[in-house]
C-alpha cells in the first residue's frame, strides 16, 4: 500500500468562510473526506497535514523522508510566493508532489504570480477550486502506478 501525504498551508483552515468568492464554499474537512475516500477506493493510505505555521510544515515533510510517504499534494496557501524553506524540504526529501492552488493564481495580485515550489513539483493544477486537489490525486494514482 502506497502512502499520500497532503499538507495545506496557512488560512486553508478557514476554507468555506474566508473569501468563497475566491476560494469556494467547501471547508478542509469537505476536501479531505473526498481525498480519502478517493485514497481508500484506490487502495492507498492517506494523510495530511494543516498549518499555519511554516515550521511545521518542514518538520512534517523531513519526517516524510522516512515514514513510507511515496507522494504529496501540497497546497502551500501564501507560502507560495515566499518559502524558500519549503522548497528546500522538497529537495531534500526527494518524493514527487503536485502544487495545487484552489485560485487562478495567474488572474490575481502580481506578487501572487511566483511560486518557489513549481520549479521541483510534478506538476502545478490551478483555478479550479477544491476539483484542483481531486485532480491532482488521480494524476498522483497514476504517477505512482506508473512507477511500479
Amino acid at each position: 500500500m502506497t502512502s499520500i501525504l497532503v499538507l495545506h498551508g496557512p488560512n486553508l483552515n478557514l476554507l468555506g468562510e474566508r473569501e468563497p468568492h475566491i476560494y469556494g464554499h467547501d471547508t478542509l474537512d469537505d476536501i479531505n473526506g473526498r481525498l480519502a475516500a478517493m485514497c481508500a477506493s484506490n487502495g492507498h493510505e492517506f494523510q495530511t497535514l494543516q498549518s499555519n505555521a511554516e515550521h511545521e510544515l518542514v518538520d512534517r515533510l523531513h519526517a516524510a523522508r522516512n515514514d513510507g510517504t511515496d507522494f504529496i499534494l501540497i497546497n502551500p496557501g501564501a507560502f507560495t510566493h515566499t518559502s524558500v524553506a519549503l522548497l528546500d524540504a522538497f529537495l531534500a526529501t526527494g518524493i514527487p508532489f503536485i502544487e495545487v492552488h484552489l485560485s487562478n493564481l495567474h488572474r490575481r495580485e502580481d506578487f501572487r504570480q511566483k511560486s518557489f515550489l513549481a520549479s521541483a513539483a510534478v506538476g502545478t493544477i490551478v483555478g479550479l477550486g477544491a476539483q484542483g486537489y481531486e485532480l491532482a490525486l488521480q494524476a498522483a494514482f497514476k504517477q505512482l502506478a506508473d512507477k511500479t
